[in-house]
């Protein structure tokens, strides 16, 4: 980077990375092993459609089939590792953040379903699942912070090392869409007068579409002269975003358009893997593992195809040079006379698809292979098992398979802690930065747990200014104060609260009480790396934890303690999610009707 002095230079910055990303020179990785990532990309996306890398047809113009194979592998990926926003979670790790810890939570839940955090999950597992890796954004704007999936062909940056490199996402945008994103209405203008069509990272041209203006979003660490153009500050290297277009052509000269340059604090992106590979910046996803077996696959399937088309067609031989070019069956395709030799009589030829058994046999070889690569047996694609094969022995294969796929999920949980830890936690953080109250719509069980731990707050504060306001009108008046029943005054604000909480319905204001004379912002100090994060449930056996709970639950239905058993059943139906503590509770409330009374009837004479 020291050959960069001026922001001018940054076009050819730009231009450059693109040129090399797109060129088709393969990274060294090793010895013996080399790769080309931008190849790669759009290998994954001819196979995952279907389409063949050397066209549709063979050298003599027959079409050529695809037998898709890694489709159901990529959708097997994709479920196997999937992670609802169900599954995250945010604990105390120390009593002193529960409440910290417990409001973050809410908070958590309520950016999620704002930000429709659920399809940013799932559209992360799809690409996941088919690439093996997925760049993520986090963007602030507005005061709300969004969180994306970034297309791969959308996308330059180092094969080798992502982290410590410049990256850029490259944009096709409409003119409005330009315009919305507030950049210099200057050089906006400027690029209005100069629209095209969308193109593809080589520029070649995707559709016929006119109306576009390519932008090009350059993040990274870099010279900080490249911001004041200022030679001085030429080794002092700083984070920043610069959105710069161009206009012209390599022999007309290029001029330069800078929309926007400013520093940021970190990057907005983050390079996220199923299974990292070593010094690759895209590892190894489920189609790009079945590279070599969907290849030997489509050539068996080819093989055969060419063998029933021949064996289709009736094909004979004569000596008689007068059939040359003749046919003898009249308005089809098969009957193609040959000339065999002197003096022969006219003969069919042998041409019986004779080797088709061989090819299926190759085909299912490599078929076996690309599944046990992929961790995908018969049972997880939903075939049936083989006549004879045990129950037991199913089982075992299909847990064998998924303990592949509970490591992807591990993987696939820690980065969403990170994310969590960088960008999320850090922004709630901002937005609970003041004294004043936050609203929490609950479900029940946090709605018991959040009353519970404020009930006695703030009791104890009612008491407190009761019991002052008495000693210091007793004093004032010379007298010696009344005699005050704490347990009973507790208890009876407690239940004051109560009544009026019960008002509210799910919906709570909450303040830090117990602390009054602390703001959110003392409260939540350093919150993202002092709280635990638990997405797949690493940090704790689920099965052992259910199980102590179970044994907790019926040790206490036994001796009685029946309001503790509710409370340990609420929390064994929280982890399983298999019933809402929501939908208990309201069942209990339900009154029982009672049945009126049944008049007996009225004694006849005889009685």
């Amino acid at each position: 980077m020291k050959d960069i002095k001026t922001s001018s230079e940054i076009g050819n910055l730009i231009r450059k990375m693109e040129t090399d990303y797109t060129s088709g020179t393969p990274a060294k990785i090793s010895e013996y092993v080399e790769y080309d990532m931008y190849d790669e990309l759009n290998r994954i996306d001819a196979y995952d459609n279907s389409k063949h890398t050397s066209g549709d047809t063979d050298s003599k113009g027959r079409e050529k089939p695809f037998m898709n194979v890694v489709k159901a592998v990529v959708n097997i990926w994709y479920r196997a590792t999937d992670i609802d926003r169900k599954n995250i979670r945010i604990y105390s790790n120390k009593v002193s953040n529960y409440v910290a810890s417990f409001v973050a939570s809410i908070y958590l839940q309520d950016w999620m379903k704002k930000s429709r955090f659920g399809k940013f999950l799932n559209d992360w597992g799809r690409k996941l699942a088919k690439y093996g890796s997925a760049v993520v954004k986090f963007v602030e704007k507005d005061g709300e912070l969004k969180a994306m999936v970034i297309d791969w062909h959308k996308f330059i940056c180092d094969p080798i090392d992502f982290d410590n490199n410049p990256k850029i996402e490259v944009l096709d945008l409409t003119p409005g869409q330009l315009k919305e994103r507030g950049y210099n209405k200057e050089v906006v203008e400027e690029l209005l007068d100069d629209v095209g069509t969308r193109r593809d990272l080589k520029k070649v041209q995707k559709d016929n579409r006119e109306g576009y203006i390519r932008v090009y979003e350059l993040h990274g660490k870099l010279p900080l002269n490249l911001l004041t153009d200022d030679e001085r500050d030429e080794d002092t290297y700083q984070d920043m975003m610069i959105v710069y277009s161009f206009t012209g052509s390599e022999d007309d000269g290029y001029t330069d358009h800078f929309l926007f340059r400013g520093k940021e604090a970190h990057s907005p992106y983050m390079l996220t893997h199923l299974i990292e590979d070593d010094g690759k910046t895209l590892s190894t996803g489920a189609v790009k593992q079945l590279f070599e077996t969907q290849w030997m696959v489509n050539h068996s399937v080819k093989a055969m195809k060419d063998q029933l088309d021949l064996a289709s067609k009736l094909i004979f031989q004569t000596s008689d040079e007068n059939f040359i070019g003749k046919n003898a069956i009249t308005a089809i395709e098969t009957g193609d006379i040959m000339v065999h030799a002197m003096n022969q009589p006219l003969t069919k030829i042998n041409n019986d698809a004779s080797d088709i058994a061989s090819l299926q046999n190759f085909q299912n070889m490599w078929q076996a292979s690309g599944n046990e690569q992929t961790g995908a047996s018969d049972a997880m694609r939903g075939l049936a098992a083989k006549s004879g094969t045990a129950w037991r022995q199913t089982e075992a294969i299909l847990q064998e398979n998924h303990s592949l796929f509970e490591v992807m999920t591990e993987n696939k949980g820690l980065h969403l802690e990170d994310m969590l830890r960088v960008y999320v936690l850090p922004f709630i953080k901002k937005r609970l930065n003041n004294a004043e109250a936050i609203v929490g719509i609950l479900d029940s069980y946090n709605l018991e747990k959040l009353d519970k731990m404020y009930f006695k707050a703030k009791a104890r504060q009612m008491l407190e200014e009761k019991v002052k306001g008495e000693i210091k009108d007793a004093l004032l008046q010379g007298e010696l104060p009344d005699f005050i029943d704490i347990e009973g005054e507790m208890a009876q604000n407690e239940q004051e609260l109560e009544a009026g909480l019960s008002e509210l319905g799910n919906e709570r204001f909450i303040v830090p009480s117990e602390v009054p004379d602390k703001t959110w912002k003392e409260v939540f100090k350093d919150l993202e790396w002092e709280v635990d994060i638990d997405i797949t449930g690493e940090q704790k056996d689920l099965q052992a934890h259910l199980a102590t709970l179970n044994n907790l639950f019926i040790n206490l239905m036994q001796t009685g303690q029946t309001e503790d058993g509710r409370k340990v059943l609420k929390k064994i139906l929280e982890i399983t999610g298999a019933f809402s503590p929501l939908e208990l509770t309201q069942l209990q409330a339900q009154p029982v009707p009672e049945q009126a009374p049944t008049e007996a009837p009225a004694p006849t004479e005889a009685e």
